[in-house]
């Protein structure tokens, strides 16, 4: 493990942690005071515990997702996180609440208004400390999900340790995926066994009160029942106070002197927001924050577009089709797809496109080479016979987008044999060669097609529009670091899609990090391009 990922995991388990944390004290903040409005109340009960129990039925990444489309959380980020695990918390809460002062003898209760107790006094010092039990017991269930269920926030820019899974996911990679999985599942065992530990403390404290109180009277052992108690809502209270300024910081977009660089879930996308973040660090004076692994184009678009990221890579293609919704355009009208995108982002969305890195990542549909070779394909034409009877794969944008599998299966009257299935784009070259599908859409500068020994079928009837590499940057941000701008500019044409492959490759087949890969090829160019400019240099020199 490098110094590097070290630090990263501990950051990330800085993040985990403070997400947890702040959701499960809100959720304990909700679920106390209605637990205690719906206890007794049947009807009222059944509908506050079928909702809560409702959102546990829904997937925790549909949550995410939802909670993404309103306004007031600022969209992605850790808010609509926290938010969607403070749901998932309410009904371990509100059952072991209500469950506990359930189970309350009715004597009790009774024998404690006949002493002159009021209603909260009795709430208080009978019931609370004899449902301590199952409230603890709710907690600690809350907790745990909370831990487990955090690792999907990754895929929204909440941060954690999702990061490494999904980046291990993207890269094929399962020592990222460990570094996320196993951490997390410390964090979960340990959060248990202290919170056991402290369930056994109290409820032991709260029975030794209550043995007391059959010798010596009930005033001591209220006031022992009472002063733990008062110690658990202390030491909340306290974190909660203590928990404001960091999550504050935290919850807040980034402002002054940071830029938010983003990136998609996969390779090439973590390479080239590597990439952006680099150059601006080294030719300006700015911070750069990483929200890599974002997920779809549309959520990066919104992203950046609402100013939580202030840039990131897009395709000319995708933000052609998919974006702006406008009809596919030949690859020769690549210079004028490029110009009418650009202006169309910044009439439509202030955003500005810049010119090409260098290279295109088109669409690429393919199959094994084997079969290629045995059936004589070469094209996309060549392969709507035998698939027919052949299993496909795609990535879960490919079947939606409208320069997808839709467009694509109606241009060339392309069937399967069975529904395609749909996967994580990182793995759909893995089930290719492994044989479990027959057909994909992939990158054409994946490192994956030469090293797994698949073909490219040639797009023979021009479906695919050009899908050139561009920062795409919001204008208000570019207008607050004008000092961005010579830095994206001198990125114009300085990869080729060979070059490209070859960084994919890197990190796909080799398992280096995205960053170590940007930093060798960042040192490597800028020695090639001195070398290259001193040779006419010496030659010149009489």
């Amino acid at each position: 493990m490098t110094a590097a990922l070290a630090r990263e995991i501990l950051q990330r388990c800085g993040e985990h942690l403070l997400m947890v944390a702040l959701a499960v004290a809100i959720a304990l903040l909700i679920a106390l005071p209605l637990g205690v409005l719906i206890q007794g109340r049947p009807r009222l009960a059944q509908l506050v515990l079928g909702l809560a129990n409702a959102v546990q039925t829904i997937p925790s990444l549909a949550i995410f997702g939802l909670l993404l489309t309103v306004p007031v959380l600022g969209g992605i980020g850790p808010t609509p996180a926290v938010l969607a695990l403070v749901l998932y918390a309410l009904l371990p809460l509100l059952r072991g609440l209500v469950t506990g002062l359930d189970q309350v003898p009715s004597g009790l209760k009774e024998a404690g208004r006949a002493l002159g107790l009021s209603r909260g006094q009795v709430l208080r010092h009978v019931e609370f400390p004899l449902a301590l039990p199952s409230l603890m017991a709710g907690l600690r269930v809350a907790t745990v999900i909370s831990v487990g269920v955090a690792t999907i926030g990754a895929a929204i820019g909440a941060g954690g340790l999702g990061v490494f899974i999904f980046r291990g996911i993207a890269t094929v990679n399962n020592s990222l995926l460990l570094a996320g999985a196993l951490p997390a599942a410390a964090i979960a065992l340990v959060a248990d066994g202290a919170l056991g530990a402290l369930e056994t403390r109290l409820c032991r404290r709260v029975a030794k009160g209550g043995s007391q109180a059959g010798r010596r009277g009930g005033g001591r052992a209220a006031w022992r029942r009472r002063r733990w108690l008062q110690l658990l809502a202390g030491t909340l209270l306290v974190a909660a106070l203590l928990a404001i300024p960091v999550a504050w910081s935290w919850l807040a977009p980034s402002g002054g002197e940071t830029v938010v660089v983003g990136a998609k879930g996969y390779t090439e996308q973590l390479l080239l927001g590597e990439l952006l973040a680099q150059e601006i660090e080294a030719h300006t004076s700015l911070r750069v924050k990483r929200e890599f692994s974002l997920g779809s184009t549309f959520l990066l678009h919104e992203a950046v577009r609402q100013g939580r990221i202030d840039g990131y890579v897009e395709y000319t293609g995708t933000a052609w089709t998919a974006i702006l919704r406008q009809p596919p355009l030949p690859p020769e009208r690549r210079a004028v797809l490029w110009q009418r995108a650009r202006q169309l982002y910044d009439d439509r969305f202030g955003l500005r496109m810049f010119p090409s890195l260098g290279f295109e990542n088109t669409f690429a549909i393919l199959i094994r080479q084997a079969d290629g070779q045995r059936l004589g394909l070469r094209t996309i034409s060549d392969a709507v016979k035998p698939a027919r009877q052949w299993r496909a794969a795609f990535g879960y944008e490919f079947l939606n987008r409208e320069d997808g599998l839709p467009g694509l299966a109606e241009r060339y009257g392309l069937r399967f044999a069975a529904p395609p299935s749909a996967m994580d784009l990182g793995l759909t070259y893995r089930a290719l060669a492994d044989g479990r599908v027959d057909l994909i859409a992939g990158d054409s500068t994946n490192g994956l097609i030469s090293a797994l020994k698949l073909q490219i079928l040639e797009d023979d009837r021009a479906y695919f529009p050009p899908y050139d590499a561009v920062p795409v940057f919001n204008a208000a941000s570019l207008r607050r670091h004008p000092e961005l701008l010579p830095v994206l500019d001198r990125l114009s044409g300085r990869l080729s899609a060979a070059t490209m492959q070859r960084l994919n490759a890197a990190v796909d087949l080799q398992g280096q990090t995205p960053e170590l890969v940007v930093r060798h090829w960042r040192r490597d160019s800028t020695a090639g391009a001195g070398a290259a400019a001193a040779v006419p240099a010496r030659a010149a020199t009489p």
